[in-house]
């Protein structure tokens, strides 16, 4: 792929988000003040976490175990992120992982058989959104979440789904008329709680799939193209240290270095430190300095990763 190609993938995928941005300045205090953006602000958090620390790291991967209340709440919060029912979500994931970059992968940005710059945008939007609107490469749900299929109370939430997108609504449009005590305050709420938050959210998610896969910086060896994205951690509760997680998937925490903002790993401590969680997954330094791509380095990442917080002990 081109430098042009790589810059006008990223480009795809910024634009969006620089609008949303311009939006927020243009309009403020005019169709959004400070009520609108605590409202959106935390149900991002919200539904952000029950995507990455739910839907991924719990019921994917089983990178730590949780009670039954926990994976319940998490479930719910993972269903009005709108990214689907939550099975569907697990057996694609769990089919990405089978077949990362290779034929399989429901969305590699490096599968398109178009030449050139046609074919990196063709992979990038494929693998950003466009797999979305195919059954192509999807994945078998009783094949890859058996798990998930035989426990009846996920079963319930992945069949409410739409009751959860619904909630995902009306809580937004619920806060807007409790606190602005009016319809247009109501409906305000909604369009940046609702409908602005699915959109930013999404747009985050889907950039761990095409991003995380075409640029960054890799670490470990691995048979795949992930990559870690250092700027768009934050945003995605440290999902974007994608390239650790293709390094370590069973790992609870993606960000391995002390500095790598990894948000969904610190609610997994928190809730261990609760009791709400146990058999919390975690990497040892040895077993990462072992992956490394350049031997040179493992010397200096030994004496990282002992310094990351505790987070990578065996």
């Amino acid at each position: 792929m081109s430098v042009w190609g790589r810059w006008g993938n990223v480009g795809g995928v910024l634009v969006p988000v620089i609008g949303f941005v311009a939006a927020i300045v243009l309009l403020w205090d005019e169709a959004i003040a400070v009520r609108e953006l605590l409202i959106m602000v935390v149900l991002y958090l919200l539904t952000g976490f029950g995507i990455t620390v739910g839907f991924h790291r719990l019921l994917t991967h089983r990178s730590f175990e949780a009670s039954g209340g926990v994976r319940v709440v998490l479930a719910v919060l993972g269903s009005m992120a709108v990214q689907g029912p939550v099975i569907n979500w697990v057996a694609d994931h769990r089919k990405h992982h089978a077949f990362t970059d290779e034929e399989g992968d429901p969305h590699s940005p490096h599968l398109s058989r178009l030449p050139g710059l046609l074919g990196g945008l063709s992979g990038l939007w494929h693998a950003h959104v466009g797999w979305l609107f195919t059954d192509e490469g999807r994945a078998d749900r009783e094949r890859y979440a058996p798990d998930l299929m035989r426990d009846p109370a996920l079963r319930t939430i992945d069949r409410l789904f739409f009751v959860w997108v619904l909630l995902g609504l009306a809580l937004p449009f619920a806060l807007g008329w409790l606190l602005g005590g009016a319809l247009d305050a109501a409906l305000t709420a909604l369009l940046w709680g609702g409908v602005v938050r699915i959109f930013l959210l999404h747009h985050v998610t889907f950039a761990i799939n095409s991003l995380c896969h075409f640029l960054g910086r890799r670490r470990f060896r691995t048979d795949d193209e992930s990559r870690n994205v250092a700027w768009l951690a934050p945003l995605s509760f440290g999902e974007a240290w994608h390239h650790n997680h293709h390094a370590f998937p069973t790992s609870a925490f993606h960000g391995l270095r002390w500095w790598e903002i990894d948000p969904g790993g610190w609610l997994i401590r928190a809730l261990e430190r609760l009791g709400l969680a146990w058999n919390v997954r975690r990497v040892a330094p040895e077993r990462q300095a072992e992956k490394l791509l350049v031997p040179a380095a493992v010397a200096r990442d030994r004496a990282e990763v002992r310094g990351s917080a505790g987070d990578a002990r065996t």
